[in-house]
């Protein structure tokens, strides 16, 4: 993949702006932390205490404040040749460096991952300016994605895919939910992943607990098994969920399974330009309650993904923003019978012209593993 550039980091900025100034405000503060990556490039070594901002605003030139030990290692990201660049160092008062680059009465959309203590700082110094979260305020600002950020989610994609096209060729009866998450991890490493954020391993009852990760379960003959794994390559994320059976399934086994792949694909076919996001989880849910499984299916359907493997849009009841092309999430509806066993079935969808991509493309199917 080639690298994002200088441009392309300018061209978000202004961005940003724009749509700030639309929503009344006077402008963006971005701290480190996924936002800052998306429009600098750049991450310090650490996120610490000592405070990081980038300034966005209609009436300036992008600014960014950092600690003068960090300077070096913030000069070197493409993003900041666009900035005006200050430092600040140890024992003078950050808050007043960086109001120095703020309005003292604006409203600022500021980073969800902002630390308190700065913000409170801000205020201090700047008590006639207010702040909101800029997820509540902007939350498509990262949402729609270029066609680099759809290569690189495509290429995630695909790395877990492979991932699991291996995985179900070895031997799950008899070994530990860890033992499996740890395959997984290995094979996601093998195929570019530079970080794995989550193995989750859910093999008979355990796969009723959606966010079950991995525990020292054995394998049974028998079992339905939950995979749903994923992490960052390339910078962008990948997320998918297969649910394997060790042996052959029982009836209601088959038949929860099917109502699930039914799901996902009502859930797919309802994506479309203009379609409320609220309208992909109405789908797939329509399709788990009419089977009389709605009690079950206690999660909403999809979560935005990108520079992090959570974040807007969410497919959720309640969300009436409209898909546009470009946005990027995950389709994953689930029935979870407690005590018993789990099914999950989830693609990540990108929004085109016409419809929608999977960037998944590993079979439903179910998967019959030894």
């Amino acid at each position: 993949m080639q690298p994002f550039t200088t441009a392309d980091f300018a061209q978000r900025m202004q961005r940003a702006v724009s749509d700030a100034t639309r929503a009344g405000l006077t402008g963006v503060l971005v701290t480190p932390g996924p936002d800052l990556v998306y429009f600098t490039g750049y991450q310090p070594t650490a996120i610490t205490e000592r405070i990081t901002m980038l300034v966005l605003q209609q009436s300036h030139d992008p600014a960014l404040l950092v600690p003068i030990l960090e300077r070096p290692d913030a000069e070197g990201a493409p993003g900041v040749a666009v900035t005006s660049l200050t430092d600040w160092t140890d024992g003078s008062d950050p808050y007043a460096a960086a109001a120095q680059l703020l309005e003292p009465g604006g409203r600022y959309a500021i980073s969800d991952s902002a630390w308190a203590m700065h913000l409170l700082g801000l205020q201090a110094h700047l008590p006639k300016s207010t702040y909101t979260s800029m997820t509540e305020t902007l939350p498509m600002l990262r949402a729609i994605k270029d066609d680099d950020e759809l290569a690189r989610l495509a290429s995630a994609g695909a790395a877990a895919d492979a991932t699991f096209e291996e995985i179900v060729g070895v031997s799950f009866a008899g070994r530990t939910e860890r033992e499996l998450g740890d395959e997984l991890a290995n094979r996601l490493r093998k195929y570019g992943h530079s970080q794995v954020d989550f193995t989750v391993v859910g093999s008979g009852p355990n796969g009723a607990n959606p966010h079950h990760e991995v525990s020292d379960r054995v394998i049974q003959p028998g079992d339905m098994v939950v995979l749903d794994f994923g992490g960052l390559k390339d910078g962008y994320g990948s997320d998918t969920t297969r649910t394997v059976h060790v042996g052959d399934p029982t009836p209601q086994e088959r038949e929860v399974f099917d109502i699930v792949r039914e799901a996902q694909q009502a859930g797919f076919e309802a994506v479309r330009p203009g379609v409320g996001c609220q309208e992909i989880d109405r789908a797939a849910r329509k399709v788990i309650t009419d089977a009389g499984y709605g009690e079950y299916f206690i999660h909403r359907t999809g979560h935005g993904i990108g520079l992090t493997t959570h974040e807007p849009p969410y497919m959720v009841e309640g969300e009436a923003r409209e898909l546009e092309p470009g946005m990027c999430f995950s389709i994953e509806p689930g029935i979870y019978l407690p005590g018993r066993f789990g099914v999950r079935i989830e693609d990540i969808v990108t929004v085109t012209e016409t419809g929608g991509r999977r960037l998944n493309n590993t079979s439903h199917e179910m998967h019959i593993v030894s």
